[in-house]
């Protein structure tokens, strides 16, 4: 499997390369110059919500048709980051470190001024059942990603702005983003800014950067406000050890790859903090995660309760979960089995893989973010990882 998997991760970074990194993604409807030409539609929040929700689901690729572009992706370029910094831990090649600075400078051009820390967004309008953010609005997850992508990039290039810039990120989620408390006293981030949701992945990854620059600087304030934010979230754990999507009503679902963020930062949470409270949550809701979202035919599915659509998000953060929690040699055979059905189901001709496979057709549109970046990523981790065994 390795040198299958080597085989598809180089079709892969071919396609990414000769798309210069750019491309369309799920959720970029509003970025429709004809959408953009109608302000008596654009003003409607159901529109708006009708016209994303259009694209995501079309399984035919219309965005040309209505002028949008490809584009730059802020996360996209944090998970190519991470990914190359991966290859470079592995190989050392120069052509690895010209595309980790490349992607540090294109990173910290497209931040999002006026805020109380260096952060960043999505480069496209998003309306969601929860609330609406224009393009750029920084979030903590998008942030979250990219300011560990400059900590990963330091600790081989060992540049000072670097950790300055992910410290600033720490900034952002402790002053900018907004809290839910519970009678605790711990509470959760908010998504951004400008909302009060509970996304309790959202909540976990700002914790996890927290902790990982504490781990570097020292300032135990950051690890305690941290610690707070995942006692909130591990509260909110169910007894069979899953988690809803966040607290709304319409956020009850339970999937595959938000499970799969939580897990990894409660991970690195404990491993950067010192504090090992959680290993119970983390214990549970791995043997939760693993023996619930994928087949014995090696299909990821997506939800608690139902297989469909098969997402390429879901075998990429496999990968990471796995690997973040310390668990890639036991389960190596595994994560290869989910692996091969990837890319024997969901991998083109043309190297990049497809979004999803629902039950009557699959979504061959090739996204950056959502697909590309995210195996790209996953695959970097992979080979770094199978090297060091190999």
């Amino acid at each position: 499997m390795y040198s299958e998997i080597e085989n598809s991760f180089d079709k892969l970074a071919a396609y990414c390369i000769h798309e210069e990194f750019k491309g369309f993604d799920p959720y970029d409807g509003l970025n429709s110059r004809l959408f953009q030409s109608l302000p008596w539609i654009r003003k409607s929040r159901f529109a708006r919500l009708a016209w994303i929700q259009g694209f995501k689901r079309s399984p035919i690729n219309l965005r040309p048709l209505v002028g949008i572009q490809k584009d730059f992706n802020p996360k996209a370029l944090g998970l190519f980051l991470s990914g190359y910094c991966a290859l470079y831990r592995s190989e050392g090649k120069e052509e690895y470190l010209k595309r980790i600075n490349f992607f540090i400078n294109k990173i910290l051009e497209l931040s999002s001024p006026g805020y109380d820390g260096l952060c960043w967004g999505y480069n496209f309008d998003w309306e969601s059942k929860a609330f609406f953010q224009p393009k750029y609005t920084p979030t903590v997850v998008v942030s979250s990603f990219i300011a560990n992508s400059l900590l990963d990039a330091y600790e081989i290039i060992n540049d000072s702005r670097l950790l300055v810039a992910a410290r600033s990120t720490c900034d952002f989620i402790l002053k900018d983003l907004n809290r839910t408390y519970n009678s605790n006293g711990s509470f959760a981030f908010s998504y951004s800014r400008i909302d009060k949701s509970v996304v309790y992945n959202a909540s976990l990854l700002g914790s996890q950067l927290l902790a990982r620059v504490y781990s570097i600087s020292g300032e135990k304030m950051l690890a305690d406000e941290a610690g707070k934010s995942v006692e909130f979230c591990c509260a909110a754990q169910k007894p069979e050890g899953s988690w809803s999507y966040g607290t709304l009503p319409f956020h009850q679902w339970i999937d595959n790859f938000h499970t799969g963020y939580n897990l990894v930062c409660i991970s690195d949470y404990m491993r950067f903090s010192g504090d090992r409270s959680f290993e119970i949550n983390l214990d549970k809701g791995f043997s939760y995660y693993i023996n619930t979202f994928f087949t014995d035919e090696g299909v990821p599915r997506y939800y608690n309760n139902s297989t469909y659509p098969i997402d390429i998000h879901a075998p990429a953060q496999l990968v990471i979960t796995i690997t973040k929690l310390g668990f890639f040699k036991e389960r190596r055979a595994f994560m290869e089995k989910i692996l091969k059905w990837t890319i024997d189901n969901m991998q083109s001709d043309k190297g990049y893989f497809y979004y999803q496979i629902n039950k009557c057709f699959k979504s061959k549109i090739a996204y950056m973010r959502w697909s590309q970046a995210w195996m790209f990523y996953a695959f970097s981790v992979y080979l770094l990882y199978a090297r060091k065994i190999d």
